[in-house]
Formats: C-alpha cells, sequence, structure tokens
C-alpha cells in the first residue's frame, strides 16, 4: 500500500462513487431541466494573452498510416520542431475535426471525443530550446487553432530542448448537463484525450512520457493557482503532464521526480473568460471531490509485466483521415454482422503493448477489464463474454464474478486474447436495459462495459487512483473509437448506466470490481438531416 494517502480522501472518493451510480428507480442527482441559456462556452480563453496562429497546411509533413504507426520515424528531432509540427500535434488530437449544422443550430465537433459533445478538457504546451517559439507556457485555443502565451518562462537547463503537454478540466461544462455524476464524465473524456494526443504524437513519429507532477505542483506550472487570472472565471483543475519523447530512446525513469526539467514563469498574460454568466444550478459536490485531491502524491502505477504477439492489421489507412472523420454513432441499424476476424482484431488492439501506440504512451500494467455483450458477429454465439486484459487479473475476475458462468475459452479466438463465454443467450434486451434504455446498445454488433479493479487499485495507489481508472476506461474508449472507424464502421461512448444492474448480471456481490464505463460498436445509421462543414471554414481553411 502506498503511505502518506488519506484515508478520509479515499472514504471521500468512495462516497462520491456510490453517490453518484445510477439505478433503476433513480438516477444520480442532476438538472431537472438544461438551462440552455446558460449552456457553457466550450471554447475558454485567456483574454489580453498574446496569440500565436499556428498554420494549418500540413503538405510537407509525410503521410502517416494507421496501421504502420509503430514503424514511424521522426522526420525532425524535437528541437527543430517549428510550427507546422506543433499544429499537427494538436491539430488531430485536441483541434477541430468539423462542424455540424441543422436548421438554424451550428456546432463543432472535435477531434477528441466528449461526453455530450461539452469538451471539459483543456491543453496547454510548455516549450523550451525551440527556434520556432519562445520558452513559455501556451494554453491552446482549438477555435482560432492558436496559442495563447500565458508566461514566459526560463528553463532550468541550458542548451536543452523540450515540449511539454499537460491537461486540466473545467468540470462545469459537463456538470451543467449531467449534474453529480459529471466529475466521472471528466475523467473519461481526460483518457480520450491521452489517446488522441499519444496517436497524433505517433504520427509524427514520437510518444508521450508522463511526468509525476502532484496536482498542486502542475496547478502552479500552468497557473491555474493564479486567482486573479480566473478571478471570474469557473473552476479549472490539473490533470496530468507528459514531455515527448522519440524512439526508440527507451523512456528515462522520472517516477522519482528526479531528472525533470520544469520551467520557471517570468511573466503572466491573461484573464480566463468566463463560460457561463449565472448558471441556475450548482454541484459543490465536485469541487468537494477536487480540493482533497489537489493535496495527494502522484498516483504510482505499476508498469507493464505482460507481452502478447504483435496485434493483427487490416489494410492501411491514413491515420489523419481516420482521427477526422471518426464520430460517435447516434443509432445502428441493427442488422449488419461484424466478420469474425474484425472483432478479434478490435479486441487484440486493447490488449496493452509497451511496443504499440498508443499503449506506448501509457505502459502501465491494466486494471480494466472488458465484460462484453455479443449480439451480431458472424460465428460468434451471441451471449456475455469477459475480455481479461491481463493474464493476472483471471484468478480476481472468477473470484469476482457468479460462479455459475461456464468460463469456456472461445474455440478459435487467438490464444493471447483470453476471451471467455460466461453465458449463451440473448442479452440484447439486458445490454439496452442496463445502459440507460439507449437502443444503441442493443442494436450493435456488440457492447461493453468497462470492469476495473476497484479496491486493488485504490489500496494500493491511492484517492489519485479513482479518476485514473476513468483515465484507463477512456484510453480503451478511443482504442474502439478509432479501431471501428478503421474497419468500416462506428463506435459511441455510453456513460449512462445503471451501475450495481451491470453488477448484478455480471454476479459481482462486493465493491472489488466496479463498471466505470460504456461502449458500442455497430453499423451506424446516417443521419441526412445534417449538413457538415469543415473544421476550420471559419478561418477561410
Amino acid at each position: 500500500m502506498i503511505a502518506n494517502h488519506s484515508t478520509a480522501t479515499l472514504e471521500l472518493v468512495r462516497a462520491y462513487h456510490e453517490r453518484t451510480k445510477h439505478h433503476f428507480d433513480r438516477y444520480a442527482a442532476g438538472p431537472e431541466y438544461l438551462d440552455w441559456e446558460q449552456q457553457p462556452n466550450p471554447f475558454r480563453e485567456f483574454e489580453s494573452a498574446p496569440l500565436i496562429k499556428l498554420p494549418l497546411d500540413f503538405e510537407e509533413l509525410p503521410k502517416a498510416g494507421f496501421n504502420t504507426l509503430n514503424n514511424r520515424q521522426p522526420q525532425l528531432a524535437l528541437k527543430d520542431w517549428g510550427l507546422t509540427e506543433i499544429s499537427s500535434l494538436l491539430r488531430f488530437s485536441m483541434g477541430l475535426a468539423a462542424w455540424k449544422v441543422y436548421g438554424p443550430d451550428r456546432w463543432s465537433l472535435r477531434c477528441n471525443p466528449s461526453s455530450g459533445n461539452l469538451h471539459p478538457t483543456e491543453t496547454y504546451l510548455l516549450v523550451s530550446g525551440l527556434k520556432s517559439l519562445k520558452d513559455g507556457v501556451y494554453h491552446y485555443a482549438p477555435y482560432p487553432h492558436a496559442l495563447e502565451l500565458r508566461a514566459e518562462t526560463e528553463s532550468a537547463a541550458t542548451n536543452q530542448s523540450q515540449i511539454l503537454l499537460a491537461f486540466s478540466s473545467i468540470a462545469w461544462r459537463e456538470a451543467w448537463k449531467y449534474g453529480e455524476r459529471a466529475y466521472r464524465y471528466v475523467q473519461l473524456d481526460i483518457g480520450h484525450a491521452i489517446g488522441a494526443l499519444a496517436y497524433s504524437a505517433a504520427a509524427l513519429g514520437v510518444c508521450l512520457q508522463r511526468l509525476p507532477l502532484s496536482r498542486s505542483e502542475l496547478a502552479r506550472l500552468l497557473g491555474l493557482d493564479r486567482q486573479e487570472d480566473f478571478k471570474d472565471a469557473e473552476n479549472e483543475y490539473p490533470d496530468l503532464i507528459f514531455r515527448l519523447r522519440e524512439p526508440p530512446d527507451q523512456p528515462s525513469d522520472l517516477s522519482s521526480g528526479d531528472g525533470m526539467q520544469l520551467p520557471t514563469a517570468k511573466q503572466w498574460h491573461g484573464t480566463a473568460n468566463r463560460l457561463s454568466q449565472q448558471p441556475s444550478h450548482q454541484w459543490p459536490l465536485i469541487d468537494e471531490l477536487e480540493h482533497p485531491l489537489m493535496a495527494c502524491p502522484p498516483c504510482r502505477q505499476l508498469p507493464l509485466a505482460e507481452s502478447f504477439p504483435e496485434p493483427a492489421r487490416g489494410p492501411d489507412q491514413p491515420i489523419h483521415q481516420i482521427i477526422l472523420q471518426r464520430r460517435s454513432a447516434q443509432a445502428f441499424n441493427g442488422k449488419s454482422i461484424l466478420p469474425l476476424s474484425h472483432f478479434y482484431q478490435i479486441l487484440d488492439h486493447c490488449l496493452p503493448r509497451a511496443t504499440e501506440h498508443p499503449w506506448k504512451s501509457w505502459p502501465y500494467q491494466p486494471r480494466i477489464h472488458l465484460l462484453l455483450f455479443v449480439h451480431r458477429v458472424d460465428g460468434l454465439s451471441p451471449g456475455l463474454y469477459l475480455l481479461p486484459r491481463s493474464q493476472q487479473a483471471l484468478p480476481l475476475l472468477k473470484q469476482s464474478l457468479d460462479e455459475d458462468f461456464s468460463w469456456q475459452p472461445v474455440e478459435g479466438c487467438p490464444a493471447h486474447i483470453l476471451l471467455h463465454q460466461l453465458v449463451t443467450t440473448e442479452v440484447k434486451k439486458a445490454a439496452r436495459a442496463l445502459s440507460c434504455h439507449q437502443d444503441i446498445a442493443a442494436s450493435s454488433f456488440f457492447s461493453l462495459g468497462m470492469l476495473a479493479e476497484f479496491n486493488t487499485a485504490l489500496q494500493a495507489s491511492g484517492p489519485l487512483a479513482y479518476p485514473e481508472l476513468f483515465w484507463e476506461a477512456g484510453l480503451i474508449g478511443q482504442v474502439l473509437y478509432l479501431q471501428a472507424e478503421a474497419h468500416g464502421v462506428r463506435g459511441t461512448g455510453i456513460g449512462c448506466f445503471f451501475d450495481d444492474a451491470v453488477h448484478q448480471v455480471a454476479g459481482i456481490k462486493e465493491s472489488g470490481l466496479q463498471s466505470l464505463y460504456h461502449f458500442t460498436v455497430g453499423e451506424a445509421k446516417p443521419d441526412n438531416r445534417l449538413q457538415t462543414l469543415p473544421a476550420y471554414h471559419h478561418l477561410g481553411n
């Protein structure tokens, strides 16, 4: 067990999780109606901060293939990166993907998915030693596709180039719609953002390495603790920070914090804009959870201990095309059948490999496992299945789930994909009911719930394991989104489900395993009512 973490904060985390569960007879506390006048602005700006516009022409960059990312080599050393490389990294991870128009209404879509398309995640870039950009802390503004200079900095090391990227969250954007449960969705969105950034970095031949900063340290580094800059703005909390690294260099051991070169701000610029003028609802429970987490030491995760064979791959496709076309399906046709080989390939890429993207950027022991509701997969009987994402988790899963399950290995499944058939039966009605009666969980090829090693993670890593379990779930969701697109189908993340009802179906009686996220993959029905506009048409691109 990790020392120094607060028992009181652990109890607070557990209490929050229980309080924000959905049940068949009641949902977690949320607004009784949506106050559309107070819908949060999806774009944070720092007014009066110097703005550096980023280019949108990437013709000079070599094209990257989705299934050949592991073969990518950086075209430039990081110290030689220009605005084009930085622009590509941000544009194809956290930038706009398109605009949708329906009658008088229009709204933007982004490369990174978000619960309710509300986008609580903010992105910061910290650079030193680059010729193309002065040393500083920058906020990425996706609407103008530009960097806002928050602070000039002094580097802790001379003659050393460094590019850091950090995420923070504005929980109000999700709480406006989802109330107290919103914190969960905010953390899932961070997981999706990690995946989006990891894939975009991979297209440039680089990957991410997480830095073990505490949240209070990260707040100081990003200027989020500067009350004078946020006096009229909604709370923005720090999440995590990465540095870019160039493979095949092995990541240095920064687990203790030794060897980190962090900049020091000289002068800060800009004031955060307000996103809603007079909110009609307040959800203090989220701040009550965030505040004690700020004082927790960084969460320690165990490195990957298993290795899997290289996954099977389909025909190569341009990764930027897949990223830009990714959407959340709103409805499935309920008739198409997924080839079995495609099903196995999609699941195979959910297994963590330190040699594969995006897991190169998140090389930690898996704590999330997949409970699958199979509906329409060629050659596979409908029913309930389980995919452990590590061999060592199998005993815990067998001990925790219904003792009457058959636990039959699926015949013909690649041996390293530990897919087990639990029960053969029609599961469409159950999947629909469990996912808040949403038909997309039943009209798909398959849907799934992500079961977390809840107690084990909290006991071993402390309170910050709670958001990080959601990050892992969101990262799996990002893999599923892009794998679905690569196979010509579509995915949708499902944050609304009846928590304990899922546990009951799985036979889970204790809190050792908890379902944190649902996902579904199918053949999407097109919505011809909507018009699509290019992502940056408002900039003339």
